[in-house]
């Protein structure tokens, strides 16, 4: 456990932004698997749920929690998976 003040406080700090961040990556894993569970159904409502799922990312990369690369990798993995099942 942290001694100094500016130690607790850090602590404190980090713990408030792990729960943040856990929070917006349950958030893009979700989308990623309802692209994934569309793409099974329909190609329509796949290609909705991408759009959906690249806003989640967007706004993942805004707060910092995933890099940006990160979240362009994932997106494009999203894409190629959507474009397959529609031809």
């Amino acid at each position: 456990m942290a001694n100094h003040k500016s130690a607790i406080k850090r602590a404190r700090q980090n713990e408030i932004r792990r729960l943040r961040n856990k929070s917006s990556l349950t958030r893009t894993k979700n989308a990623n698997k309802a692209v994934r569970a569309a793409v099974a159904q329909s190609p329509e409502q796949a290609v909705e749920k991408l759009n959906t799922a690249k806003s989640v990312y967007a706004k993942a990369v805004k707060k910092g929690v995933l890099h940006k690369n990160t979240a362009a990798r994932k997106i494009s993995a999203l894409h190629k998976l959507v474009n397959s099942a529609s031809q």
